[in-house]
């Protein structure tokens, strides 16, 4: 069990203490959800709306796994609570338009997982200022948010780095390796390219490096074979990549170019598994998205209560983009490998041994033995 799994389990005993069963409604995207039924021990709330807002879906984990898991939790703590959902698809000004909504419906607590942190603060100044809570979540958003759920993503990038360094090895001195880093409004992405870049800095030659606006996937698979062109093939020897849908990207270049060097990823992506599974990413990093849902839920039903935050529910503090000093919840992310995908992403129910190795992959599931 992880460090970041074992906290989130104690905050849920803090927060929901006593709770039974409840069963779990659906909320409609940009509507409310209903209130179902269901005994059992919950945070005395009543019917307060809160708004998820999460801001794309080009990562799958958005609709797979955030939002269920996050209202789902929701509903256990505050079988009363409201859930008005939102996705901007990537678009900031949508989701400046999507706050003003959730604001003008009546939402108390906002679950804000910004597209442009930096744009975005004028929302939350506009929130702040009706009496509404911010919990930023997964990305930090500058102005003045109540509260921050998200991994160490200093760390996330230092990980990336380190397992490129580790792969590279004795090939450092051969050639040069580039960096598709992720998109530059995003905060998130410029922890990873610090954390990355103290790991890799002075151990492997960068021959080319990007920020990738939006995270594209294809803007990745363009960037990378620049890359390839600049450098030139057969001096590439490594390749880092800030997240999986990134990877895909990068991968299809490497293939494309005849090159097989290492690869990093991020979020545990099915595809980024099953590319480690066939020996075409050596890893990623897994952020068990179960444990940030769940401990955003808890802060958001704590948030609506109006009570203080206890500690357990955000034993750190952080510094957003404009100054302010925010209490946190930082949750510990965890490097998978070929040898490590059964004991994380198997183990913890993110994925089946089935969803994995199908057909195209079996052969390679068995020559790790993951079947």
């Amino acid at each position: 069990m992880s460090n970041g799994l074992r906290r989130v389990l104690a905050v849920t005993a803090v927060v929901s203490l006593g709770l039974g069963a409840a069963s779990c409604g659906s909320a409609k995207q940009a509507s409310s959800g209903g209130s179902p039924g269901g005994a059992g021990a919950s945070v005395a709330v009543g019917a307060v709306r809160i708004g998820l807002l999460l801001p794309e879906t080009k990562t799958t984990r958005y609709e797979q796994f955030d939002r269920p898991l996050i209202e789902k939790k929701i509903k256990e703590l505050a079988p009363q609570a409201q859930i008005d959902y939102y996705n901007a698809n990537q678009d900031a000004t949508l989701q400046q338009t999507q706050v003003d909504t959730a604001l003008t419906k009546g939402d108390k607590v906002l679950i804000l997982d910004p597209v442009d942190s930096k744009s975005i603060q004028s929302s939350v100044q506009k929130a702040h200022d009706a009496g509404v809570k911010v919990l930023a979540y997964d990305r930090l958003a500058q102005g003045p948010v109540d509260a921050y759920v998200s991994f160490d993503n200093h760390k996330v990038g230092e990980l990336q780095g380190q397992a490129l360094v580790a792969a590279v090895g004795d090939r450092a001195k051969a050639g040069e390796i580039f960096m598709i880093n992720g998109s530059p409004t995003d905060p998130n992405a410029a922890d990873f390219k610090a954390g990355a870049h103290s790991a890799i800095d002075g151990k492997l030659k960068i021959g080319k490096e990007f920020d990738t606006p939006q995270w594209d996937p294809n803007t990745a698979n363009q960037e990378a074979a620049a890359a390839i062109t600049a450098i030139g093939g057969p001096n590439v020897v490594g390749a880092y990549a800030a997240n999986d849908g990134m990877a895909a990207g990068v991968a299809t270049a490497l293939k494309a170019a005849g090159i097989s060097v290492p690869l990093t990823g991020q979020d545990a992506q099915l595809d980024g598994i099953q590319r480690i599974v066939a020996g075409t990413q050596t890893m990623t990093v897994y952020k068990p998205l179960k444990p940030e849902a769940e401990a955003a839920a808890q802060i958001a039903v704590a948030l609506a209560s109006g009570k203080p935050l206890d500690s357990t529910l955000v034993p750190n503090t952080v510094t957003n983009g404009s100054g302010n000093k925010v209490p946190a919840n930082l949750l510990t992310p965890i490097v998978v490998t070929k040898d490590k995908i059964k004991d994380t992403v198997v183990a913890d129910g993110f994925y089946t041994v089935a969803q994995i190795c199908t057909p195209d992959y079996a052969a390679a599931c068995k020559t790790i033995g993951l079947q």
